[in-house]
């Protein structure tokens, strides 16, 4: 007789939208006495609807959490970096602690380097100016998981090898909501694991004749693009995921819900 079973869920972040001001002001009133702004607000209603929602591998931050890196970068103005650049860590510390109130071992997610857009007029090289940049990211990164976070989302439209090279690990997966051939081989040049939707796999399938693939987070997951995922990749290979933009409390119960094969 089938029998229905549950796949893994993961999230990649969110983009919770920026609150009415009275909203923000009562919120900010209630959490008196911490780091309270509308960049902790974003944090804590991008983790907020996935607790309840039942998803396995919870992720706080998002494209968003940008504003924040950039204020935690001493030797910039105006997106331009004027001078060495030095990580400030006391605010991104607590953005930490308030993520591991919420839900201990939680990821966050964050722009990768490149996507702050940040313009060097420092450094004039680029190898330079990359380990600059990624050194920061390694310290403030290093930082929120002393503080308890699991690992960091970075989230890029396209990859950057050098960024990859530096960052890439363990704890620091690099996802692209929407990735494109070439940036999808990149990024499985230094992952062997991949963020990918339904109409992403066939070009996922692909690539797997020239790079190894352990695992696949399935995003915005339905029945038609498991069956399809089990075509090349086992069960236990496939985690349903997510990254919201939109109403999220219907969407991650939507991402758990629909997280299931009949085997």
């Amino acid at each position: 007789m089938a029998k229905q079973l549950d796949l893994p869920t993961r999230a990649f972040g969110a983009e919770p939208p920026v609150p009415d001001r009275a909203v923000l002001a009562d919120w900010i009133a209630e959490h008196r006495g911490r780091l309270a702004d509308l960049i902790t607000y974003r944090l804590d209603q991008s983790l907020a609807p996935q607790l309840p929602a039942g998803i396995g591998t919870p992720c706080a931050g998002g494209r968003f959490y940008a504003d924040r890196i950039r204020e935690c970068i001493e030797g910039i103005a105006e997106n331009r970096a004027t001078g060495e650049l030095h990580a400030d860590t006391p605010d991104i510390i607590e953005d930490a602690a308030a993520i591991v109130v919420q839900k201990k071992d939680a990821w966050c997610a964050m722009p990768a380097p490149h996507a702050l857009g940040i313009q060097d007029a420092y450094y004039g090289d680029a190898d330079e100016w990359n380990d600059a940049i990624c050194g920061i990211y390694r310290t403030l990164m290093r930082a929120m998981r002393d503080t308890g976070v699991f690992g960091h989302v970075l989230i890029c439209e396209q990859a950057n090898d050098p960024e990859l090279i530096a960052l890439a690990g363990q704890k620091v997966f690099f996802f692209s909501p929407g990735p494109d051939r070439e940036t999808l081989a990149d990024i499985l040049e230094h992952q062997q694991q991949a963020a990918i939707t339904q109409g992403r796999l066939e070009t996922l399938f692909d690539l797997m004749n020239e790079y190894t693939v352990r695992k696949i987070f399935l995003l915005d997951p339905d029945d038609s693009a498991i069956r399809l995922a089990r075509t090349h990749f086992d069960p236990d290979q496939i985690v349903g995921a997510g990254y919201c933009t939109d109403e999220c409390d219907a969407y991650w119960k939507g991402v758990v819900e629909r997280s299931v094969y009949v085997r």
